[in-house]
Order: C-alpha cells, then structure tokens, then sequence
C-alpha cells in the first residue's frame, strides 16, 4: 500500500501536450461563450421593462446636457445670453437679494414670480457668472434637460414605445427657439420642467395609482404656479386629471389636489401683501403687465378670434410650418389610438394665452400683422410643446417593420431651420435682437464711464430696471447703488437729493421720475455731467454731486 502511493507520488501522471493550435481555439471559444453569455445577460436586462426604461432615460438626459451645453456655449459666445431685458432683470433680482444696500428676501420683488431668481441664487454671486449671463443659463439649462427628460419617460409610459417617445423629446429639444429660451435667464423652460414632471406623474399615477406620484404631481404644480402665472390657471386642472386616474375617492382626490396646488398662489398673494399691502399687487400694481400696457388698445382686446388668430400666428413662427404639420397629424393619431390626453392637457397653456390676450391687456405681435412688431413671441412656445408631443402618436400608426424610420420625424420638423441656419430665422432670437438694438447701446456706454469714472465707496442713486443693466456689464456690486428696491433710503434719497445726498453719483432714464427730480438744477445738488443719446430709447442721465 506504501510503496503504491510513494510510487504514485514519485511518478506524476503524464500529460500530452495539446495540439498545435488547439489551445488558441479553445480559449477563442471560451471567449465567445463568454461573450454570448454577457449579451444575452444584457439583453435579460434590458427586457426587463423598468430598468430598460430607466437606462432609456439616462440617455436622453445625457444627449440634452449635451445639446444644452452646446446650445448655451454658443448662445454665450455670440452675446445673446442677455438681450432680452426681462432676462437682465431677472438676474438683477437675483443678484440683488444677496447683493444690495438692503439685501434679502424683499428684494424677491412682487410682479414676477420667484422661482427662477431662487434658482440662481448659488451662481449670482460670481462677478463673472452675473456679468455674461450664466448665472441665469445654468438653472435654466438644468430645467432644458429636467423637461426633456419627463416628456420622454411621459410619452414612453403612455405610447409604449421608446422610438415615439424619442420623436416628442427630438421635436422637443431640437427646436431652435427652445434652445434659445433654454440658453437664459427667462421663465419659459423653467414651467416646462414643471409641466412635463407633471405628465409624467399623471401618466404614471394613470398605470399604477401609487399616491406618491399624486404627492410629485402637487409639487410639479407649485413648480409651474411660482414660475409662471400659466400654473396658477391649470391647477384646476391638474386636480380634474389626477382624479380622472385615480380608481376611487375622485371628488375627494379633485378636492385634497386643488386645495394643495393652491397653497403656492396663496403663498404669493401674502408675499404682495407683505411687501405692497395690497395681495393683487402682482396684478393691479404700478409693475403689473396691465400698468405697463396702460389701458392702450391692441389687436385681439376683447376681439376673442383676433386674439386666436395673433396666438396661433406665434405658435407657428416659435414651431415652424413642418413641425405644425406633422403636430396636427400626430393629433389626429393620438385620437385615433385613443392617447390624446396628455395632447389634450398640453392645448390648455395655448388657451391661457388666448384668453390673456383677450382679456388680461398682454398683448402679442408679430411681424406679419398689424402693428408688424416683434412682442411676447415666446409665448407661442407653448404650442411647441403641444405639437412635439403629438407628434409621437404618428409612430402608433406605422407599422411596426417601418417605425425605426419614425425616428427621423425631428429632422423633418426642423428642415425649415436648416435652410438657411441663421438665427434671424428664429423668432424669439429675433425678438430679443430687435428691441434691444437701443438698450445695449446705452448700456455698453455707461457701463465704460461708469468704468472709468467710478470708485469703490461713492455710491450711485439710480433707476432700477434696465438701467440695472449698466452695473451688470460693469460688474459693479449692487450694493454700492440706491434704487426704487431699498424702501426708506430710496424715499429720502430721490425725494429729496439736496437734503440727503450720500451717493457721488446719480443715474436715470430721461423722463422718470428721478430724471424729473435730478434736472431742476444745482438746487438738487446734482449737475448733469453725461448724457447719453440713443436714438429709439430716452436718452441716460448720468449726474454728478456737486462739492
């Protein structure tokens, strides 16, 4: 037994080597189970319908950052980010509640609604990020991809098929108008991160009936109502769809959602009370749209197929003739395939539009009708939004061997963007080019004497607003200024100048208020010592102290 095993120890058994070759095939195909093996896991994985969709979800939100990125690069580049005035002075609100003579929470203002100034809040106080803009562009770039996100997950839950939802986000994401909203600091994008996060979660709620989208759902409606006054006119809405889904308590579910969506309006109504005394301030105040408009008439004031007509006009020049078309096709479908209800709770923005023309004193033009001007144009965004979520029910209709080819419907909608490729083409982008031709002239010319004439420490009484701008450009900290926001010391100051005249300097727009009080001479104690004349806008008053 002993000398078997030493033997069997002593004398390993042989091996024959393998056969030339031999060992190289077997690890290739070793390899190729392997390989065979991985795929098939993967394929398991992405059969499995919630993680497909999740990874589905992921790529989208990773192509928007990078068509977002780029789009606001190239924006940035151009100098665009700030034509708009109201993008300028929604930074300056911003800025101003951390930078300012009274920094704060009064500063959020009362007219326009908080949100997007909360949103820029971390980036505002950068000289840098103020000055260009982007400040406003990041927040708002976030809300692009936000938005085009949900309107993909929306439009996969209630198309079932990820090459319609891919032609909603394309139609989406790849309108050049949207890009351009999607690159500043303006309001637009940031209610349609709010409307799609809050498809998503109807249509959600729809398939499973889990309360937790109901709770997303009331939080993506206080997203809408303190972004835009659009919100506050769906929140009726949103509480007739979630309770049209819901299996049981409906009234109960209409009720308990209208009630929560409303704490957001009355939120604001006590923020104007707080700062005005009067809870409709943002309505009826001297800032309101309908002071501005000042009781002027325009076309489509109480002319209800007017206003439809100058609405529906604008919706065309923000989406293009081939997006309209294939839109209202897609509508037809979405009928037909009996998914019309997203479609449907979309058409309701365009709606509030219509009405606020008709009855609200906000007015829009366009260049193609009386009076051919270029005003609130972005407002047809809205239809936009309507139309490229249509457009993914065209794709039910194709048969299922033709639906890969559904996927190029974006390209189709944006051909008339492409010849020619210029943004001139682009109506919000020509808006905001057109009525700031005047504003950046007078801006770019104070902002350098303001440069070159200024001092740390002497302080400027001034007009807000767009004159705001002049200290932007010069990266002037907002605290070294007096304006209309620093209640008491504002008072005194521009009330009376000769008796409390701090500030070395004096800034106002020709005609206001303050330029009425500045321009009565040395007994102000003030001399003008610039002006500056801009031909379509009131000439900028730049005074001096006198010793």
């Amino acid at each position: 037994m002993t000398s078997d095993l030493t033997s069997s120890a002593a004398s390993p058994p042989s091996e024959k080597p393998a056969p030339n070759g031999r060992g190289s095939k077997h690890a290739a195909r070793m390899i190729s189970e392997s390989l065979s093996c991985l795929a098939a896991g993967i394929r398991a994985l992405w059969a499995f319908e919630p993680r497909r969709v999740f990874f589905e979800g992921l790529i989208v939100c990773f192509a928007l950052i990078l068509i977002g990125a780029l789009a606001a690069s190239w924006f940035a580049a151009q100098g665009y980010t700030l034509y708009y005035g109201d993008a300028q002075a929604h930074l300056n609100i911003s800025r101003s509640i951390i930078d300012s003579a009274t920094p704060g929470y009064e500063q959020l203002g009362s007219v326009w609604l908080p949100l997007l100034h909360v949103l820029c809040l971390p980036f505002v106080g950068s000289n840098l990020l103020w000055s260009t803009g982007l400040a406003g562009a990041i927040p708002v770039g976030v809300c692009f991809v936000i938005a085009g996100t949900c309107f993909y997950l929306a439009a996969r839950s209630l198309y079932q098929d990820w090459r319609a939802a891919g032609v909603v986000v394309g139609c989406f994401a790849l309108n050049p108008n949207i890009l351009y909203l999607a690159s500043i600091p303006m309001t637009e994008v940031v209610f349609f991160a709010g409307l799609a996060l809050f498809l998503l979660c109807y249509v959600r709620f729809r398939i499973s009936n889990h309360l937790g989208w109901v709770a997303c759902g009331v939080f993506a409606s206080w997203m809408m109502s303190l972004t835009r006054y659009d919100g506050w006119f769906l929140i009726p809405f949103c509480a007739l769809w979630l309770a049209a889904a819901a299996r049981r308590h409906r009234v109960l579910f209409f009720v308990g959602v209208g009630a929560l969506a409303s704490l957001a309006p009355l939120y604001w109504m006590a923020h104007n009370w707080y700062e005005t005394g009067n809870a409709l301030d943002f309505f009826n105040g001297p800032y309101s749209a309908k002071a501005i408009q000042g009781g002027r008439p325009y076309p489509g004031f109480h002319d209800w197929p007017v206003a439809l007509l100058y609405y529906c006009k604008a919706g065309q020049l923000c989406s293009g003739w081939p997006l309209c078309i294939l839109g209202i096709l897609g509508a037809v479908c979405a009928v037909c395939t009996r998914t019309a209800v997203a479609s449907l709770f979309l058409c309701l923005t365009p709606a509030f539009y219509v009405w606020s023309i008709h009855s609200s004193q906000n007015p829009i033009f366009v260049p193609q009708f009386y009076p051919h001007g270029h005003y609130n144009t972005r407002y047809g965004l809205a239809v936009v939004v309507f139309l490229a979520f249509a457009c993914g029910a065209i794709v039910l209709v194709i048969p299922k061997y033709w639906r890969r080819f559904g996927i190029v419907l974006p390209a189709v909608a944006i051909v008339s963007w492409l010849f020619p490729l210029r943004p001139s083409a682009w109506i919000c982008w020509k808006e905001s080019e057109i009525n700031s031709v005047a504003r950046r002239a007078w801006t770019n010319s104070a902002a350098a004497f303001t440069t070159s004439h200024y001092f740390p420490g002497e302080g400027i009484l001034t007009d807000f607003g767009d004159v705001t701008g002049v200290y932007c450009k010069a990266r002037l900290p907002l605290r070294e200024t007096i304006s209309i926001g620093n209640g008491t010391e504002w008072l005194v100051a521009s009330m009376r100048p000769d008796l409390f005249r701090p500030q070395a300097w004096a800034v106002a727009q020709h005609g206001g208020a303050l330029s009425q009080v500045l321009s009565q001479g040395s007994k102000t104690g003030y001399q003008l010592t610039y002006e500056i004349k801009t031909p379509g806008a009131p000439n900028l008053e730049i005074y001096r102290r006198l010793p």
